[in-house]
């Protein structure tokens, strides 16, 4: 069973930025095709982005443009930068495997607001 611990969410205002990091367990993480999901209140959980063990990502197109996910093999870590950030975008964000899904993780809670 993989654990992914998320960190480096916070309250930002609109157009700012944050970057989230998941450390990951388990001997296999290289080859894992990676997501950032995330969860606004009353909504259900939807993958925002992704990236393959080739580290070919996609994005859903409501952060297209404006996240770029990113992976160190070496440590186990997946990256999601988040500019221009919106209040629509506020939401508990974990990660998990797109594939055979693991226990999720705490999450963090990203809030953007003025």
């Amino acid at each position: 069973q993989v654990q992914f611990v998320e960190s480096g969410g916070g309250l930002v205002q609109p157009g700012g930025s944050l970057r989230l990091s998941c450390a990951a367990s388990g001997s296999f993480f290289s080859i894992y095709h990676m997501g950032w999901y995330r969860q606004a209140p009353g909504k259900q959980r939807e993958l925002v982005a992704s990236i393959t063990s080739e580290r070919i990502t996609d994005y859903a197109d409501s952060v297209k443009g404006r996240f770029a996910i990113s992976r160190g093999n070496t440590e186990k870590t997946v990256y999601l930068q988040m500019n221009s950030l919106k209040p629509e975008d506020t939401a508990v964000y974990y990660c998990n495997r797109v594939k055979n899904r693991q226990s999720w993780g705490q999450g963090t809670q990203v809030t953007v607001s003025s």
